[in-house]
């Protein structure tokens, strides 16, 4: 297959966090011209999304010094349970290097199962506790990742070719307690997933290392040997997620002869690129790689998330609302133009309520980049705003998700 260099040149474009920007403010620009098939914009109801974010910011934070970054690790202690720091204590005999690959294990195969679960799914934890929702995918991923279930044992729990390539929609749905009356939402879609990660980590010996040593986890050291002087750019990992964990995505569209992960086409302004797990998961490394001593810096060159909390957020709240009402009835494909639009405005929206939420609480963007403003923060209120319209704190819009965007 001949590629130009034309089409080379826009896919890297597109796997890039400022095509992200780029692309999502031209969606916006759009809307504030009214000229959006889908969606209208009332930019005058912004700044009461931003009050009620700092307010639970600070009611969550009092000092405003210890926002965490809005990662995976925020979920799997969820119920008082301190399950970090009893994996931190099952590894610690570990090396440095060691315990960073055990570690990005841990987080990117909670990550990868992270997708909406649906309103009726829930797992019983260990501890007894009952959850659902990410926290419950989180219990129910970390468990599954300290029993060995992805490879290696109970005592030295890692992810490697062999576990991975595995997992069934079956041993999944087991150990996540999936039943007909326990549904769990795009269960085939994740167990697929995890075998083509094992397929990828079994193919990229440079990252993942050779076939006697290859494991997930070998990325995170290979990241750590590839920082300067101890300081690691946020972007930096993005682009090795993208570029090592890329082959995984199916279903998307392509450019040059490769898949564009979560980038779509829409029928009027082309591609635009949101890439939300991965960087989500980009966002969750940070911690990982800070524990085995590096600094990260330019946090703020990664975006917003894409996703049906952010995203409701601003439906909820009226900043963004339907030309047709009765489209809140239907079931929508991420691919549609309609999903596309929201997203784009999702993204748009929280860079601006960002600089809203630094202004009224009083501190600087460097103080509380993006990636705390969406922990303190904008993902709560999604999920707060959605619980007081909707009993069961359903998103707004019906997703039609194969368990790897949403």
């Amino acid at each position: 297959m001949t590629v130009s260099p034309t089409e080379r040149a826009e896919y890297e474009y597109l796997q890039t966090p400022r095509a992200i920007r780029e692309r999502c403010e031209r969606v916006f620009d759009a809307a504030r011209a009214g000229e959006l098939e889908h969606w209208q914009l009332d930019e005058s109801k912004l700044p009461n999304v931003a009050e009620r974010v700092a307010a639970l910011t600070r009611q969550n934070y009092p000092d405003l010094a210890r926002i965490p970054y809005h990662g995976r690790y925020r979920h799997f202690d969820v119920g008082g349970v301190p399950r970090l720091a009893q994996f931190d204590a099952k590894i610690a005999q570990f090396s440095r290097e060691e315990q960073l690959a055990a570690r990005f294990e841990l987080v990117i195969t909670s990550v990868l199962l992270d997708a909406g679960a649906g309103a009726a799914w829930q797992y019983r934890g260990a501890d007894g506790g009952v959850y659902s929702r990410s926290e419950g995918l989180a219990v129910a991923s970390y468990e599954l990742f300290v029993a060995g279930a992805l490879g290696g044992s109970k005592a030295a729990p890692r992810a490697d070719a062999i576990g991975l390539t595995g997992v069934t929609a079956g041993t999944l749905g087991d150990a996540f307690q999936v039943s007909s009356s326990n549904p769990l939402t795009g269960l085939e879609g994740r167990a697929a997933l995890l075998r083509r990660l094992g397929d990828v980590v079994a193919l990229a010996p440079e990252y993942f290392g050779s076939a006697e040593s290859a494991r997930l986890g070998n990325l995170g050291v290979w990241l750590l040997h590839s920082a300067r002087a101890g300081r690691l750019e946020a972007s930096a990992i993005l682009v090795a997620v993208l570029r090592e964990l890329g082959p995984i995505w199916r279903g998307r569209p392509h450019l040059a002869g490769l898949s564009l992960g979560d980038v779509w086409l829409h029928s009027r302004l082309g591609f635009v690129p949101f890439h939300k797990l991965s960087q989500w998961l980009s966002y969750s490394l940070f911690e990982p790689l800070e524990a085995a001593g590096l600094r990260i810096e330019g946090a703020d060159a990664l975006t917003g998330l894409a996703e049906y909390r952010n995203g409701g957020l601003f439906f909820d709240a009226g900043v963004i609302t339907l030309r047709e009402p009765a489209a809140i009835e239907t079931v929508h494909a991420v691919s549609s133009d309609l999903v596309i639009e929201w997203r784009a405005l999702t993204l748009a929206l929280l860079d601006r309520t960002a600089t809203q939420v630094q202004s009224a609480l009083g501190v600087t963007p460097e103080r509380l980049p993006l990636a705390r403003v969406l922990e303190g923060g904008t993902w709560r209120a999604g999920r707060a705003i959605a619980l007081e319209r909707r009993a069961d704190g359903r998103p707004p819009l019906q997703i039609d998700s194969d368990g790897t965007v949403f």
